[in-house]
């Protein structure tokens, strides 16, 4: 369903900057906690089966002791890209460890109707050129993401070895052996030269504390764990069982935005319940055709995933490959918005009125999606509920074309917190600002453990050289070299956002990691150097930098309306401020690994000397 336009309604809204900014901070304020992060907890104890796997059955199996060249921990696209890059280094003993039941890391769990990539399938989903893969939708949805997923396993020989439903339960190196002891919870011992961890902010579900949550006497799920068997259907829909059901769904996220539509669309009655509302554009969804990747010249995707990062890091290019909803918002709100103002009066700006027109731009983007509201939304008083008041990045932008129409549905109702919440569960349904909402089931559509220490998301911890305990050294704070190695710990690599360029596709800040890993590894075999590890003076200089500019770039969401993007409010901590990601952005820090692969020095690294036990 597109957006469609109706006769004008009116609605009130602040006119100009000052008052604008004034509702943005009011907003603000209603929805600052003094428990922050702590009003959310993870789906353990009385609610651990909240965090179940219901997709495969966990089997017997007999535990394994064995050796292995590299353990991957983590079977998402991160562990498979850098799989692929190991096994051009040379690297062919490769096992893979997931909690999962299968490849795809957070693609997995995320099989709610209507689960989606916001980001283009051809920048998405790597290595399309190589194997001739072509998604079905420009914005792939999840069943054609997970059987890419579990495509590239097989074409690369990592399925048959690969250990699911199963949790690392502790990793320890063995200086004395040159090697890693890994535990699981089979009661596997993994003997591992190399080890690399992969544990991805999307996995674990994270759970809001509302009071009485566990005295619910209905049915109640998180999106990641999506019980078909009570709504029947499947990730497409046809969800019949929820035909004579009321079912309200908590939280209006990225996920949220995308179920909502699935939902109204079957349940019998749905109460969105709403703290603060999605910033949702235009998605455009489409299938591909037949001809749609026929006749691209050789090397076609990698130029489009480095066009989209261009584009989206604020730099100009000639052309927008890509041009969807990421890159508008970019060339709409970056340098490429000033370089053109500049370029119109004939002369550089002040940092003034830099920040002014930034902001300005920032007023205009929201505004828009606000009259979207207003065009879509028949009632005055739903339209004006479901408008964001913040800056744009203030919360993970959204796109879809179906959500705000649902709520034109008669058995639709959003149910709107002002910013406070749900007050309580109670045995038959939920209550919010005194009122109490019976239904049948809850569905938790608040996502993940975002903000949570690295070890936790684990599930475990690292014992490395000399008895270092890894949670230990970051209890102050991530400190890695290039957010791939720590000192103290060797021949061990973190694949993921951890203190790197984070860029809106995922998919491209993994691809620069696994291809630095690969080189890493490729010239240790060359070499004959067993070890590698970063050296204490490089690890300090990095972090060094990487608090400079986060300090740098707090400014922006320091007015912001609290979201995992803020810590809920808190930027005191670096980690939880996309995990002390590289200040400088994607672009330089790709550009960084680069230089330091050119020179060839292996600069911050230490090989400790010894035979290849």
């Amino acid at each position: 369903m597109a957006d469609r336009v109706q006769e004008p309604v009116s609605r009130t809204r602040p006119v100009g900057a000052e008052e604008l900014r004034a509702r943005y901070d009011k907003e603000r304020a209603k929805r600052l906690r003094a428990d922050g992060t702590a009003q959310y907890r993870g789906a353990d104890g009385e609610l651990s089966h909240l965090a179940e796997d219901p997709f495969e059955p966990v089997g017997p199996r007999a535990p394994l002791h064995t050796e292995v060249e590299f353990l991957l921990i983590g079977g998402g696209f991160a562990s498979l890209t850098a799989a692929v890059h190991l096994r051009r280094a040379g690297i062919e003993d490769i096992r893979i460890v997931d909690r999962a039941g299968g490849f795809g890391g957070t693609w997995y769990w995320n099989r709610y109707p209507g689960a989606m990539c916001d980001i283009d399938a051809s920048i998405y989903l790597p290595f399309l050129e190589e194997t001739g893969h072509r998604p079905r939708h420009r914005y792939a949805f999840g069943p054609d993401i997970r059987a890419h997923a579990e495509a590239l396993a097989r074409t690369h020989g990592l399925a048959d070895g690969a250990l699911f439903s199963t949790t690392v339960t502790g990793a320890r190196w063995d200086d004395g052996e040159g090697r890693w002891w890994v535990t699981t919870d089979r009661g596997d011992l993994l003997r591992a030269r190399f080890v690399s961890m992969a544990i991805g902010p999307l996995d674990r579900p994270k759970l809001p504390r509302i009071p009485g949550l566990g005295d619910f006497a209905g049915h109640v799920f998180h999106t990641s764990r999506w019980d078909y068997g009570y709504t029947g259907g499947d990730e497409h829909g046809g969800l019949t069982g929820l035909r004579d059901k009321r079912v309200a769904v908590i939280g209006t996220g990225a996920t949220g935005v995308q179920c909502v539509p699935q939902l109204g669309e079957w349940a019998g009655h749905l109460y969105v319940v709403q703290r603060t509302p999605a910033a949702v554009d235009v998605r455009d969804n489409r299938p591909t055709g037949p001809d749609e990747f026929r006749g691209l010249p050789a090397g076609w995707q990698a130029e489009r995933v480095r066009n989209f990062t261009t584009v989206v890091s604020g730099s100009t290019e000639e052309t927008d490959l890509v041009h969807d909803g990421w890159t508008a918002i970019f060339r709409e709100l970056t340098a490429v918005a000033a370089g053109r103002a500049e370029e119109d009066r004939g002369g550089p700006l002040t940092r003034a009125e830099r920040h002014d027109l930034m902001t300005a731009a920032d007023f205009a983007t929201m505004d828009r999606i606000r009259d979207r509201i207003d065009r879509i939304v028949a009632d005055p008083a739903t339209a004006e509920a479901l408008k964001p008041w913040y800056d744009r990045w203030c919360k993970r932008p959204c796109f879809h074309d179906d959500y705000y129409p649902t709520f034109n549905r008669p058995d639709v109702t959003l149910v709107d917190t002002d910013g406070r919440g749900v007050d309580r569960i109670t045995e038959h349904g939920f209550v919010v600002a005194g009122e109490h909402y019976d239904v049948d089931c809850l569905i938790l559509a608040t996502g993940f453990e975002v903000g949570t220490e690295h070890t936790h998301r684990a599930g475990f911890d690292v014992e490395g050289r000399d008895g270092a305990v890894l949670s230990e050294k970051w209890a102050n704070g991530y400190r890695t070299l290039h957010g791939l190695h720590t000192a103290g710990f060797p021949n061990l690599f973190f694949l993921g956002v951890t203190q790197t360029g984070v860029s809106p596709n995922y998919s491209h800040t993994v691809a620069e990691q696994a291809a630095h890993l690969g080189y890493i590894v490729r010239w240790m075999r060359e070499h004959e150097r067993p070890v590698v590890e970063a050296t204490p003076e490089a690890e300090e200089d990095y972090v060094a930098e990487i608090e400079r500019h986060a300090r740098q770039g707090t400014w922006y969401y320091e007015r912001c309306t609290p979201s995992y993007f803020t810590n809920e409010g808190d930027l005191t901590d670096p980690r939880k401020v996309l995990a002390g990601a590289y200040g400088k952005g994607p672009l330089a820090f790709f550009a960084l690994l680069d230089r330091w692969r050119r020179r060839g020095d292996l600069a911050g690294l230490a090989f400790p000397a010894g035979e290849d036990r």
